[in-house]
């Protein structure tokens, strides 16, 4: 389609193409260490969907690139733990592939000053929005591997979760089903969770909520996710009900 033939945006949903510090869509290729062959696939990666030319290109190279990331951490994790079952390695592919690590991924790299957003997306703070964030990096992924194959892709991943993925010795403890095993063995319901409240701006709130079981005073946690307060608040009454080293 020639540039004649689009439709051109409204004013006030004019992308805003360059973030605070001044970076173009087109420089976090060298972040991703890959050259691309086709620099629309970038563009659709990094491009929020408030701002977008009309098509699913982000959505679906943010499913593609799920896919890629969740088969190279398995990968890594088979060749980093060749002794472990899988339960133990199902649990730390989970803890790798979470929105909780792409976003501190994102954040490393700092992906959000790349992002086209439009106007009031930037001004909301959309660059710092964690599903923001979390999907563009997947969308990257993807990009990465229709341009270029699973090797650059690949390389990517290996080079900014190798760490993570070797960080902790045994595999990461779910406190939610942790929780749920301790009321169970002693034949109690399921632990029951509760949002309480809801603050701050809405492109970063803060979640609180109550974790119970039958017959214990319940524990509240915070956090940026109504899952990451869940799994707070199931700490603390772990912590509580056999003590702190879970």
């Amino acid at each position: 389609m020639s540039a004649a033939e689009r439709t051109e945006p409204m004013p006030s949903a004019l992308p805003a193409q360059r973030g605070a510090a001044g970076a173009g869509w087109q420089d976090f290729a060298p972040v991703l260490g890959h050259v691309f062959l086709d620099d629309d696939l970038l563009r659709d990666a990094l491009t929020h969907a408030s701002a977008g030319r009309g098509g699913p290109g982000y959505e679906r190279l943010e499913f593609l690139g799920d896919r890629v990331l969740g088969l190279v951490v398995a990968e890594l994790l088979l060749g980093q733990f060749p002794n472990e079952r899988e339960g133990a390695l199902a649990k730390r592919h989970a803890q790798l592939v979470r929105r909780e690590t792409l976003v501190a991924v994102a954040r490393d790299l700092g992906l959000g000053r790349f992002l086209i957003v439009t106007r009031g997306e930037d001004e909301a703070g959309a660059r710092e929005h964690d599903g923001v964030l979390a999907d563009a990096l997947e969308a990257a992924i993807g990009a990465v591997y229709l341009d270029g194959g699973i090797e650059p892709a690949r390389r990517f991943i290996e080079m900014h979760w190798r760490l993570r993925l070797t960080a902790e010795a045994q595999p990461p403890q779910d406190a939610k089903t942790a929780l749920q095993e301790w009321a169970q063995g002693r034949g109690r319901p399921l632990p029951n969770y509760r949002e309480l409240a809801r603050s701050g701006p809405p492109h970063a709130p803060v979640f609180s909520v109550e974790a119970t079981v039958a017959g214990e005073m319940p524990e509240i946690g915070e956090g940026r996710s109504k899952r990451m307060a869940e799994q707070a608040a199931a700490q603390r009454l772990l912590a509580r009900l056999i003590g702190p080293n879970v």
